[in-house]
């Protein structure tokens, strides 16, 4: 099984980028921008539809994700649609176009 590839990782941290750029998201019950690896984190447990918690060292819970770096080209095939219909969702307008 071949993981995925190196222009995939390229293009999910441009659309993750624009995601952050452009969509604020509840944190601490406030509206804010996050980073790119925040969204990674968001998306990979909206993707799965499964998600862990754990207890975090001082207190509040810390969010177990999926890692990407382990996905298959076709998983990251999935993750990126699932990225790319999200930020539809919300309006994003991406840098990089891969319409062709």
């Amino acid at each position: 099984m071949s993981r995925r590839s190196l222009e995939q990782n390229s293009l999910m941290w441009s659309r993750l980028t624009d995601i952050a750029n452009q969509v604020e998201w509840s944190v601490d019950g406030k509206m804010q921008k996050i980073s790119p690896t925040d969204w990674k984190e968001i998306l990979t447990a909206g993707l799965r539809k499964e998600i862990r918690v754990a207890q975090g060292i001082d207190g509040g819970f810390v969010i177990l994700g999926c890692r990407t770096s382990r996905m298959t080209v076709s998983e990251m095939k999935e993750f990126l649609d699932f990225i790319e219909w999200f930020g539809g969702e919300k309006g994003v307008t991406w840098r990089i176009d891969t319409s062709d």
